[in-house]
């Protein structure tokens, strides 16, 4: 039979929280030089595609324009590295009131935690569909590659309205500046289902940074858009 003082050691040990798992950072992170060789490629790559790809982001906000009602931009409020709120744009993929409708589809969400993610959403235009299927949507990150609010490798930064429900361990995926594309995009954003795996991911590419890393990952990307992987 249990005593009280018994009683309660069982309580404390079943009611303890878990220990939070401790971040571990790539020595690549202290290194001035590899950050600096990073911050240089993401301002002459960014600088190169917003020049090549220009004649795109025309095409593109122009079905965008004449396709659906709205703006062509969506205004993306997302938070950065340590917790910094920044806006970035991306096409406009969704109906203009897409934000007011997404309280009604919470109980499709196939994504555990507090990311929201359906494959066939029913706020997609039929333009933003074939645009999210080739990450076209995505472009106009580069500008805030250009900005240096985002690199062009690092974890996908959340929404605001997301990082408001970050346990503490999930929060450690933004110790890094966030990227365009990560892990998670190119090995396993259709098959993923909880979040927290999607944190291990990042985390993983915090643990394991290099230019090397980096450079893998952006060939990846290439082979991933023209494969049409996007939903």
């Amino acid at each position: 039979m249990v005593g009280v003082k018994g009683y309660r050691l069982l309580l404390t040990v079943v009611t303890q929280p878990r220990p939070l798992q401790l971040l571990v950072l790539s020595p690549a992170w202290g290194s001035p030089l590899h950050l600096a060789i990073k911050r240089g490629i993401d301002v002459v790559g960014s600088t190169l595609l917003l020049l090549i790809l220009s004649p795109v982001f025309l095409v593109l906000g122009l079905a965008v324009k004449f396709t659906s009602p709205g703006p062509i931009f969506y205004r993306w409020r997302v938070v950065g590295q340590s917790g910094r709120p920044f806006v970035s744009y991306k096409f406009r993929s969704m109906v203009v009131n897409a934000d007011a409708l997404r309280s009604q589809l919470i109980p499709l969400n196939e994504m555990g935690g507090p990311v929201f993610k359906i494959t066939h959403d029913p706020r997609v235009t039929r333009v933003g569909s074939w645009m999210r299927r080739y990450s076209l949507d995505e472009l106009p990150q580069l500008c805030s590659v250009l900005k240096g609010d985002m690199s062009l490798v690092g974890p996908r930064p959340p929404l605001v309205t997301e990082y408001s429900q970050f346990t503490e361990f999930q929060k450690q995926k933004l110790a890094v500046k966030p990227g365009i594309t990560c892990l998670w995009q190119v090995g396993g954003r259709n098959q993923v289902s909880d979040f927290d795996e999607w944190v291990k991911l990042d985390l993983e590419y915090i643990r394991d940074w290099s230019l090397i890393l980096d450079l893998k990952i952006l060939l990846r990307t290439v082979k991933e858009v023209f494969s049409a992987s996007g939903k």
